[in-house]
């Protein structure tokens, strides 16, 4: 997290020298409470295997950075990362592991958002509009502990990675209420294809500190909600996977 806000912040630095080519950039950073709920199932013909969350509410800590400018044909860029895990249990046989009875499992998805987009609107009778594409690309581990792993005879633990970009649509609005220094925002990014779905959608309210021409602190509160349905092509693995909370953050504006 660290390393994250390092970079945000000398970016930010950046996009203050070279004003000419860059008029807006914001960066937030902030914890997201979030429930996580669903299954992942696993069929082989007769053999199943199953995990199910214990939906134990985490905390995630999230960054984001939106840079605008002034050259139209070239789309403006929103920068997001966020993180989720879950634990859960696991019983029966899966593609690489077959599980107790009493079997415990884990999983965590680091999320790293690469969003061009164009505005349609900006700041037009206070409202603004964007649409673009989202690359989400899903950092994923998998760990199931007390397993019989099917190339090592015993009991041991087991642990999977995987690296998954995902393109997304990417459609966001916000509108400042005159005369005071509030905003209302919602994003979403969705897609549909072969069986699977996912959506990552957002709303929040801001207040922005207007005590800087050049700096301009602000706080936000919102709720978001991600879901992940999604069934492999050879249709052995289903996942449904939910998370859904209230976060909140400090921002900056320049």
């Amino acid at each position: 997290m660290k390393k994250i806000i390092a970079t945000l912040t000398a970016l930010s630095a950046l996009a203050v020298v070279t004003n000419a080519d860059f008029t807006r950039i914001e960066m937030g950073v902030g914890a997201w409470q979030n429930k996580p709920t669903g299954t992942i199932k696993y069929t082989n013909g007769i053999l199943t295997g199953t995990y199910t969350s214990n939906e134990t509410k985490k905390t995630s800590a999230y960054a984001w950075m939106l840079i605008k400018h002034p050259m139209p044909v070239i789309p403006n860029l929103r920068l997001e990362y966020t993180s989720v895990e879950d634990k859960g249990t696991l019983s029966g046989t899966f593609k690489d592991f077959t599980a107790g009875s009493l079997t415990t499992g884990s999983y965590k998805l680091n999320q790293y958002d690469v969003i061009p987009y164009y505005n349609i609107l900006d700041n037009t009778g206070w409202v603004t509009l964007d649409i673009g594409l989202d690359i989400k690309v899903l950092d994923v581990t998998f760990e199931a502990n007390g397993v019989n792993v099917n190339t090592v005879p015993g009991i041991s633990n087991y642990k999977d990675t995987a690296l998954l970009p995902v393109p997304m649509g990417y459609a966001r609005a916000r509108v400042e209420i005159p005369s005071t220094d509030i905003g209302l925002e919602s994003d979403i990014k969705y897609i549909t294809y072969k069986g699977s779905t996912l959506s990552d959608f957002r709303v929040k309210i801001d207040y922005t500190f207007d005590i800087s021409p050049v700096v301009q602190p602000a706080i936000e509160l919102g709720y978001r909600k991600q879901s992940y349905v999604i069934e492999t092509d050879d249709e052995k693995t289903k996942a449904d996977l939910k998370f859904s909370g209230v976060y909140g953050g400090l921002m900056l504006r320049f």
